[in-house]
């Protein structure tokens, strides 16, 4: 009977739980647990391998290129990093709100590490994510108003719960790619979070857009319900490179 039930769970596609019974019969230390205890043992162990593929499925759909996390953090090197807002953050309040982050700062600061750190954590508390560097975003959406996928596209960028732009304004915008970032924007506004990272600070925002009247209402649906992160100081890849080679430090 033991064998059959085990058989059954593998054709339910319940492996966990039925590696989870295997193991229950062959450890007579648990015999003692009450039927309810060990039942619950089981079905904890089936909960806990369905949430880890979730959330490996949830990373892998988010295409962060690092494998960053708030725990890991650095607060050491001064570059002007709120911790207590980072911490506030931690709870994913944020995203559940509603609200956007805005990370600006000089190349190599962290901006990209630290983005990545709050949708690490967003994936971890059961929320979707996304990143795009600005470019390929945008990039993307032209095409897709080439080859007729646009409505999908925005569809799809709506419903994520957490999208990350990166290396925001790089390059002034084009009219078509100002009437883009709206789009996506407008879609998002009050329905689901961004984080954006960019070189420049939010004052030259408006001219990097160009447009006055589409920088407005852009930077409306952005700005004005954010969490800011203004970071300064040395690179960190620079500060890393001198402690890894120290004959060039002078």
């Amino acid at each position: 009977m033991n064998n059959q039930t085990m058989e059954k769970l593998y054709q339910m596609r319940l492996g966990t739980m039925a590696e989870a019974f295997k193991e229950q019969l062959n450890a007579p230390s648990q015999s003692s647990l009450s039927f309810e205890e060990r039942f619950g043992m089981i079905i904890d162990g089936e909960w806990t391998a369905r949430e880890n593929r979730k959330l490996q499925s949830r990373l892998k759909a988010a295409r962060l290129k690092l494998n960053a996390s708030i725990e890991d953090i650095d607060y050491r090197h001064p570059r002007g990093l709120d911790k207590s807002l980072v911490l506030s953050l931690a709870s994913c309040q944020w995203v559940k709100g509603h609200h956007n982050i805005i990370i600006t700062g000089p190349t190599g600061i962290g901006k990209t590490y630290i983005a990545e750190a709050f949708a690490n954590k967003a994936c971890r508390e059961g929320y979707s994510a996304t990143r795009f560097r600005s470019t390929r975003l945008l990039r993307e959406l032209a095409v897709a108003r080439g080859d007729g996928s646009y409505i999908k596209l925005l569809a799809r960028l709506s419903k994520v719960d957490l999208m990350i732009i990166d290396d925001w304004g790089l390059t002034p915008l084009t009219e078509d790619e100002r009437k883009d970032f709206l789009e996506v924007m407008e879609d998002r506004h009050g329905l689901r979070s961004t984080i954006i990272t960019s070189q420049y600070p939010v004052s030259k925002w408006h001219d990097l857009i160009g447009e006055p009247t589409l920088a407005d209402a852009i930077l409306d649906r952005i700005v004005h319900n954010a969490h800011k992160f203004t970071l300064k100081g040395e690179s960190l890849r620079k500060t890393k490179a001198k402690l890894t080679h120290p004959d060039h430090q002078k």
